[in-house]
C-alpha cells in the first residue's frame, strides 16, 4: 500500500515538470554552473549573477556533484554567462533531480510513521502527499524534501533516544540549509537535558544536577563540531565573506512577498497610520507606501518604530521560552519525552515563523511537517493540524500566480483536506476502526484522483 502511494504522488511530480518555474530554477542552474567552473576559493564571491550562492557548504558540494551529472544532459547549463538557461534537457534534469532527492525524505518519512502504534498509515500520506513541498519543490522549484527527509531521521533517532545519531544528522541539516537554526534551541536544550544528564527528572521539575555526564557532553560536540569542521574547513581563510552571504541582514524585515505573520500585521498597520495620519494634515516621515513595493531590501516604516534583526531575535526567543523551559522539565517515561521534543519543534518553528527576521513564506512547512506526524495522536493535535495545514498551504497559493495554475493549487489542497480531517477524528472512535479509517484514506485518493485532475488538465492545456 506503501508503495502504491508512493508511486501515485510520484507520477504527479513527473506530470509537473514542464509547468510554472520561479527565478528559483535558475538560482540552482547558477549554482551548478558556479561549483562546476570556479575553485572552491571563488564559490562565495562569484557575482556574475545577482543570484549568487548564499547556502552553506554542503549545499555547495551537493550542487558541485549535480553538475558532474548535468554535463551528460546539456553542458550549456554549466555556463555561468548562461543567464537564465533553460533548455529542454536543462529542466528536465534540474526537474528530476528534485524528484530522485526525495528518495531521502520517502526514507525518512517511513522512517518515523513506523514508530507510532496508531495512524502509521495515515501519517505517511499526509507527510508524502503534502501539498506544500509539492508547489514549492515540484512547480515553483526548490530543493526542501531531502532536505525535510535530514529532518525526519533525526527526530527518528531522537524518539528511539540514540542520541548521537540524532545529533550528526541534524549537523548535516544545518551544513545543508541554515534556516532550520531557528529549531536549534529546541535540540540544545533536549540533549543537555536528556543525554549529558544521566538521571531523568522524576517529577518533572527538579533536575539532578550531580548526574550531569561530561563524557556524553564531548561526545555530542565532537559529533557537531567534526560536521562542521569538516563542512567550513575548505573555507576556513574566507569565513567573513561566506557568513556574509549566509545572513544577508539587509535584505529587510520583510520579504518581496510577505509570510503571513506577525510583521506583517505590522506593516499593515504602519500603513493604515500613515494614510489616517496624511488625512489628518499630519507628518509622515515618508510618500512611499512603506514595505509595499515588492523588493527585498531594507525599509523604514513611516509611523511606527523600525524594526531591527536584533529586535526580530529576542523577539523570537521571548516566544520561545515557555516551550524550552516546558521541554527542559522532562519526564522520566522516554516515549513522552520524544513526543515532547517533537512538540517543541512545532512550536519553536512558528515563534520563527511569526516573529523572525526576512522570513519565507516558504518556512510555514517548517510547522506543517513535524506537525503532521503529531496529527493522530489526539484529537486536539488533529485540530490544530487540520486548521494549520489548510491556512499554511492556502498562504503558498500565490507563489503560483500564473492563473492557468489555479486549478492545480486546488487539486493538491482539497484531496488533501480528507486525510487532514481523518487525522482531527481518528481518536473519536476505538483504535480497532483507525486500519479501517486508513483504508478509506487510500480509497479516497485513489479514486478521486483521476476525476481531479481531469479538471485539472482542462485549464492547463
Amino acid at each position: 500500500m506503501i508503495s502504491q502511494i508512493t508511486l501515485i504522488v510520484s507520477a504527479v511530480k513527473l506530470l509537473f515538470m514542464p509547468l510554472y518555474r520561479s527565478t528559483d530554477f535558475e538560482v540552482h542552474r547558477n549554482w551548478l554552473a558556479i561549483t562546476h567552473n570556479k575553485s572552491v576559493n571563488e564559490w562565495y564571491y562569484e557575482t556574475t549573477s545577482e543570484w549568487t550562492l548564499d547556502y552553506p557548504p554542503l549545499f555547495a558540494w551537493l550542487e558541485f556533484c549535480l553538475s558532474h551529472i548535468a554535463k551528460y544532459f546539456d553542458p550549456e547549463m554549466l555556463k555561468i554567462e548562461n543567464i537564465n538557461y533553460a533548455s529542454e534537457a536543462t529542466v528536465l534534469f534540474q526537474r528530476a533531480s528534485v524528484i530522485m532527492l526525495d528518495c531521502i525524505y520517502i526514507y525518512s518519512v517511513k522512517k518515523c510513521a513506523d514508530l507510532l502504534d496508531n495512524g502509521k498509515l495515515l501519517v505517511f500520506i499526509l507527510l508524502i502527499s503534502n501539498p506544500g513541498l509539492l508547489i514549492v519543490d515540484h512547480i515553483h522549484f526548490q530543493y526542501n524534501g531531502f532536505l525535510f527527509g535530514f529532518l525526519l531521521i533525526s527526530v527518528a533517532y531522537m524518539i528511539k533516544s540514540d542520541y548521537i545519531r540524532a545529533a550528526l544528522w541534524f549537523a548535516i541539516l544545518l551544513n545543508f540549509k541554515h534556516i532550520f537554526m531557528y529549531i536549534a534551541p529546541v535540540y540544545v536544550i533536549y540533549l543537555l537535558r536528556a543525554y549529558c544528564f544521566t538521571v531523568s527528572s522524576t517529577d518533572g521539575i527538579h533536575t539532578a544536577w550531580y548526574s550531569f555526564s561530561f563524557a556524553n557532553l564531548v561526545k555530542l560536540g565532537a559529533v557537531v563540531i567534526g560536521i562542521f569542521a569538516i563542512s567550513f574547513g575548505p573555507f576556513i581563510q574566507h569565513l567573513p565573506q561566506l557568513f556574509s552571504r549566509l545572513f544577508p541582514f539587509k535584505r529587510g524585515l520583510c520579504h518581496a512577498y510577505w509570510a503571513p505573520n506577525f510583521w506583517a500585521l505590522y506593516n499593515f498597520a504602519d500603513k493604515a497610520l500613515q494614510i489616517i495620519m496624511k488625512k489628518f494634515g499630519g507628518h509622515v516621515a515618508s510618500d512611499v507606501a512603506s514595505m509595499t513595493g515588492g523588493l527585498v531590501q531594507e525599509f523604514e516604516h513611516s509611523v511606527l518604530p523600525s524594526i531591527r534583526p536584533s529586535v526580530t531575535f529576542v523577539v523570537t526567543i521571548a516566544s520561545m521560552l515557555p516551550a524550552l523551559i516546558k521541554l527542559w522539565h522532562l519526564g522520566a517515561d522516554t516515549r513522552s519525552r520524544g513526543i515532547s521534543f517533537v512538540r517543541c519543534i512545532t512550536i519553536c518553528a512558528m515563534c520563527s515563523f511569526m516573529f523572525g527576521w526576512h522570513v519565507h513564506e516558504k518556512a510555514i512547512l517548517m510547522v506543517l511537517i513535524p506537525l503532521s506526524f503529531l496529527s493522530v495522536l489526539g484529537q486536539e493535535d488533529g485540530k490544530f493540524f487540520l486548521f494549520l495545514s489548510t491556512v499554511g498551504h492556502y498562504s503558498l497559493f500565490p507563489l503560483l500566480y500564473p492563473k492557468n495554475l489555479a486549478a492545480i493549487k486546488f487539486f493538491l489542497l482539497l484531496p488533501y483536506t480528507k486525510p487532514a480531517h481523518l487525522s482531527y477524528n481518528i481518536y473519536v472512535t476505538e483504535s480497532l476502526q483507525v486500519a479501517a479509517r486508513e483504508r478509506t484514506v487510500l480509497l479516497y485518493m485513489m479514486g478521486n484522483m483521476g476525476k481531479d485532475f481531469s479538471l485539472v488538465l482542462l485549464p492547463v492545456i
